[in-house]
């Protein structure tokens, strides 16, 4: 999906969006201590540095690693998190990163900062040149259940395959993950 599309789709889901991010927004505060919105470093095309929002589902002193790298994530899940990761709403914000031009609603996810093994995998495939995306083909094949070289020889096929029937293939499949719940990590 090109960039006119991207922003146009963030606009006309943005705008009705906005009443439930805001009652979201409040509700993570009222909840637990701290902002609502993390802003993650993450990696974004070409292997630069961002900054990507999200509702924050976990605790404020929590390491600063992907999820399933912590010894016991659920001890720093917020009362809020669960449900909010569940059903993907944490990932609401991100539609702010989409309308800037740092991700795409279909990409590779953006890595974070420190994951240098996904990062060097991603450059030596070539991946690191796609926008990142608010879901890609590896997500839907697996989300957070898939070991990193799996991920990016996913991310590859996609890479080699991109068009505009895939991106909308692959939202369609995200909406059903979403629903399902399937690959959701704590």
């Amino acid at each position: 999906m090109g960039r006119g599309l991207n922003i146009l789709f963030g606009l006309l889901l943005f705008l009705p969006l906005a009443p439930v991010m805001l009652a979201i927004g409040l509700l993570v505060r009222l909840t637990s201590p701290g902002p609502a919105i993390h802003w993650s470093t993450r990696m974004g095309k070409d292997s630069t540095r961002f900054k990507m929002p999200k509702f924050r589902t976990m605790r404020t002193d929590t390491p600063d690693v992907a999820t399933h790298l912590l010894t016991d994530s659920g001890q720093y899940i917020t009362p809020l998190g669960k449900f909010l990761r569940k059903t993907s709403l944490d990932e609401l914000p991100q539609l702010y990163s989409v309308l800037k031009g740092d991700m795409a609603f279909v990409g590779p996810r953006p890595a974070l900062h420190n994951q240098d093994d996904l990062m060097d995998l991603r450059r030596k495939a070539g991946v690191d040149c796609l926008t990142p995306g608010i879901t890609g083909w590896a997500q839907v094949q697996g989300r957070d259940e898939l070991p990193i070289p799996k991920k990016v020889e996913l991310e590859t096929y996609y890479l080699n395959n991109r068009s505009l029937m895939f991106d909308f293939k692959i939202l369609f499949l995200t909406v059903s993950a979403v629903i399902k719940s399937k690959g959701v990590s704590h």
